[in-house]
């Protein structure tokens, strides 16, 4: 499939922190196309790999698992349209593209590896098992009975949508999952069989304590579908250099479900105090939450929080638990726009920059490469768009809070646009892209923050520079 080259509209709406309906399409439906792709990669280059990386009967058991998957593609689509068969489903899923990369990366890395390495062997196999789980998940709703032995990794059997089972035995087992008469009967060694009842939407319960069900949290708005609350994949979170400050999976007890539960209720009202195209951005573009472990220091009023996304796993967003609405808001506006610029440079190249310069950002204390400024920079207006629209929104309680809030960001993005506009390496739909950000964060000035509320994020800026310098002295410094 060919997707039609990006229109100038598009950087437009995208470069001014917008998004009209058919440009959220656009980026999804590429970044869907590009899952697809991977996962296909994914089975090729198994096929194609050596006995010692990948064994006759695990490439037989790939091809097992996709002839499920299209047994499960085929049943539902008589029932509806092909794109929302739940085969589509779980290979669009983020969290199936963060593990499809890592086999991908591991087939093709492993092959260059000695004889000896059998640890990247042993956990390549492991991760192709879980192919399994989503062909077995898949057609579970779609209604499709099966019979198959799943192999069972560090003591948990993940079954997306469905659930987890901790089994009876410790590392590697195997599992036999029987799909029939709507219920899931899991059977192993040393334990009773245990029956498991699939939700409708999502999720499925059962009486033993072994199960636990996945978990999903109202659709954002009446009537629209449940969004994941994934604590259960084993591919949900990386760990990732560029990521240092971010905590690790955690899974949730009932008081921190309902934490998420009570912050989420409004998060739509707090998205929309913020332009009403927020709330279209996070219909679009969400398919689940990843929730973090809390770091150490953040406290009760969301200081100290984490989040972020995966390249890798559009769609996903990673964060620690929110403290209320607005703070669940302007995280899903923040994250949603490092997703959409990844998407846009994954369809068009916006620059050429080396990776060895280092850029100041007043948000980060380590030095930015180009990419990073520009992605800093473009969530960052997002941002304080969101706080100025708050702020001049009628009614707001929390007005000057919000006014703070954007000054902050405000500067900060005046403070770095300079060197994102006097890069040579800029393409021309890249410049086009960091124009219309100009524009946009001119056009805030129509409506400034109280001057207090400037100066003090002035400060703030100046002191973060001159620390900065004081740290890197002998950085590659562009915009210095």
């Amino acid at each position: 499939m060919i997707l039609p080259e990006v229109p100038e509209s598009v950087l437009v709406d995208l470069g001014r922190t917008g998004a009209g309906p058919e440009t959220l399409a656009l980026l999804v439906r590429d970044q869907d196309v590009r899952r697809l792709l991977v996962l296909r990669a994914v089975l090729e280059a198994a096929e194609a790999a050596s006995p010692r990386l990948c064994s006759a009967g695990q490439k037989a058991r790939l091809r097992q698992d996709w002839a499920l998957l299209a047994e499960a593609d085929r049943s539902a689509q008589r029932g509806g349209p092909s794109g929302s068969t739940p085969a589509r489903a779980r290979l669009l899923y983020p969290l199936t593209g963060a593990w499809g990369w890592r086999c991908l990366r591991d087939l093709s890395e492993g092959e260059d590896l000695s004889a000896s390495g059998t640890e990247h062997a042993d956990r390549l196999a492991h991760d192709l098992a879980h192919f399994s789980a989503l062909a077995a998940a898949a057609a579970v709703r779609a209604g499709v009975p099966f019979s198959v032995r799943l192999n069972v990794f560090e003591g948990k059997l993940v079954l997306p949508s469905l659930g987890a089972l901790q089994t009876a035995r410790s590392g590697v087992t195997d599992v036999e999952v029987r799909h029939e008469n709507e219920r899931l009967i899991l059977r192993q060694a040393a334990a009773p069989d245990l029956v498991v009842h699939p939700e409708s939407d999502f999720g499925a319960w059962s009486g033993s304590h072994a199960w636990t069900s996945a978990y999903a949290l109202p659709g954002l708005l009446p009537g629209t579908p449940p969004v994941p609350l994934d604590d259960l994949d084993p591919y949900r979170t990386v760990r990732d250099p560029r990521h240092r400050a971010l905590s690790g999976p955690t899974t949730l007890d009932n008081a921190e479900r309902k934490q998420w539960l009570q912050a989420w209720s409004s998060t739509s009202v707090a998205l929309r105090s913020g332009g009403e195209q927020r709330v279209t951005e996070a219909m679009t573009l969400l398919r689940c939450l990843v929730p973090l472990a809390s770091p150490p220091g953040s406290t009760g009023s969301g200081h100290g929080s984490c989040s972020a996304t995966r390249r890798e796993a559009f769609g996903a967003l990673l964060s620690s638990v929110p403290s209320d609405p607005v703070t669940l808001a302007a995280t899903l506006v923040h994250e949603l726009h490092h997703a959409k610029l990844a998407a846009l440079s994954d369809m068009v190249p916006l620059h050429r920059a080396p990776g060895d310069e280092r850029y100041f950002a007043p948000w980060r204390p380590d030095p930015r490469p180009y990419d990073g400024l520009l992605q800093g920079a473009y969530s960052h207006l997002a941002i304080a768009d969101y706080y100025q629209r708050r702020a001049l929104a009628e009614g707001t309680a929390q007005r000057e809070s919000a006014w703070a809030q954007h000054a902050r960001y405000r500067v900060q993005v005046g403070a770095v646009l300079p060197a994102l506009v006097a890069s040579p390496d800029l393409t021309p739909r890249g410049r086009r892209f960091v124009d219309e950000m100009i524009a946009a964060y001119e056009h805030m000035a129509a409506h400034p923050a109280p001057r207090g509320h400037t100066a003090r994020a002035q400060a703030y800026v100046n002191s973060a520079r001159t620390l900065w310098r004081q740290r890197h002295a002998f950085a590659r410094r562009p915009n210095e």
